[in-house]
């Protein structure tokens, strides 16, 4: 097997043992899926074909904590990109175009803040290729900035109008920092934008990032005194629709909400979760008003919704809400899943899955009706993502 090396500045990626770990999950049609699973210390990758998982039996980056990944399938290969944050050299975005069997660092940092900011990055929480720009990638940050890379994601220029907001100094970090962890880019539009900032809320641009205006209405912030602000909410996760690009799901801390006005608006739609606390939030690839939640008992207590391991689905944008289990582990349960730690891949049959911070990965083929677990004893799991690479 072709070891996972890294080239450029640093040799982060251990290189990979000989032989693979095989799971017989299924996979839709003769199609290839790559899982690209980031944990604490490394990112692992598997790859799906005809009914066979095989995983790589070591991780790239290894003792690197991996926030983000994007697979990019736009261009004629697919290009793996991955945020890395040593403990030694810092945080740093890296880029694979053999399907990480081997890796990229710029020779200068990728992502950085300019001297006049004075910050410093800190992570990357976000990677997202634009959908109307073939060579466009987006990242997001803590602190919270917006990137912009036209060369797919080896060098990036800070979006300063959103940077120097005029409400930014009154933005105050979540629990897990001051991240801007989501980017949703509109294949009808280039110049529209949304992202989401831990603790400030929802922001859009309609004019490629030249301006950016809150849009928070109908979220509720219950731990402000003012329940209603304009902005300053604790959104943890927002997933546009796959049928109708103006509807956007939106997982926040307490309160699970449906926009059907690209989030000018939004609407409560969290009755009948067992919790409407959760960190993450997925749409299925192809059925419009589908989308997935993993409910957390509470703020104060981040284990899954009365210790169930259940994936929560709805096929009608949050009028009802269904519990999946089948396959999962039935017994009390404590794995908390984060907000890139849900996904879908973009096959036929609807791939699902997640990563939770008791190292457990699940996955299923036919949409959430059933279950699997691919791994086990990973380290803490931050953000899953899957694709159709061939």
């Amino acid at each position: 097997m072709v070891g996972c090396r890294l080239a450029g500045v640093r040799d982060a990626c251990a290189t990979k043992a000989s032989g693979t770990a095989r799971d017989t999950a299924e996979v839709t049609g003769m199609t290839e899926v790559l899982l690209a699973v980031g944990t604490r210390k490394g990112l692992f990758i598997g790859r799906g074909r005809d009914g066979v998982w095989e995983f790589d039996p070591a991780p790239c980056f290894n003792a690197q904590a991996v926030y983000s990944v994007a697979v990019d399938t736009r261009g004629d290969r697919p290009r793996l990109l991955a945020g890395g944050d040593s403990a030694h050299w810092g945080p740093s975005v890296f880029h694979s175009d053999d399907l990480g069997r081997t890796w990229t660092e710029p020779a200068e940092p990728a992502v950085r803040f300019p001297r006049d900011t004075g910050a410093s990055l800190e992570r990357v929480w976000q990677l997202h290729p634009a959908a109307a720009e073939p060579d466009v990638v987006y990242a997001g940050t803590e602190p919270a900035a917006l990137y912009r890379s036209e060369d797919r994601g080896e060098s990036f220029t800070l979006v300063r109008p959103l940077w120097e907001h005029e409400t930014r100094d009154r933005w105050v970090p979540g629990g897990g920092g001051e991240g801007l962890h989501t980017v949703l880019t509109d294949a009808r539009d280039p110049a529209a934008v949304t992202v989401a900032v831990s603790t400030a809320g929802v922001f859009r641009t309609t004019d490629g990032g030249a301006s950016w205006a809150p849009s928070n209405s109908g979220v509720s912030a219950v731990f402000l005194p003012d329940p209603d602000p304009e902005f300053g909410q604790c959104v943890h996760k927002v997933a546009r629709d796959a049928v109708d690009p103006d509807r956007l799901y939106l997982q926040n801390h307490w309160g699970v909400y449906r926009s059907d006005d690209a989030g000018a608006h939004w609407t409560d739609i969290g009755a009948g979760l067992p919790s409407t606390f959760g960190f993450a939030v997925a749409a299925h690839p192809h059925q419009g008003g589908t989308a997935y939640v993993f409910p957390i008992n509470a703020d104060a207590d981040r284990v899954p919704a009365g210790h169930r391991c259940r994936v929560y689905r709805t096929t009608d944008a949050g009028e009802t809400w269904e519990p999946l289990s089948a396959g999962l582990p039935q017994d009390d349960h404590y794995g908390t899943v984060l907000r890139d730690a849900l996904c879908t891949d973009d096959t036929e049959g609807a791939g699902v899955y997640f990563g939770n911070r008791n190292g457990e990965l699940f996955a299923s083929a036919d949409g959430g009706d059933s279950w699997r677990q691919l791994a086990a004893h990973l380290p803490d799991v931050l953000c899953v993502r899957a694709a159709v690479v061939a």
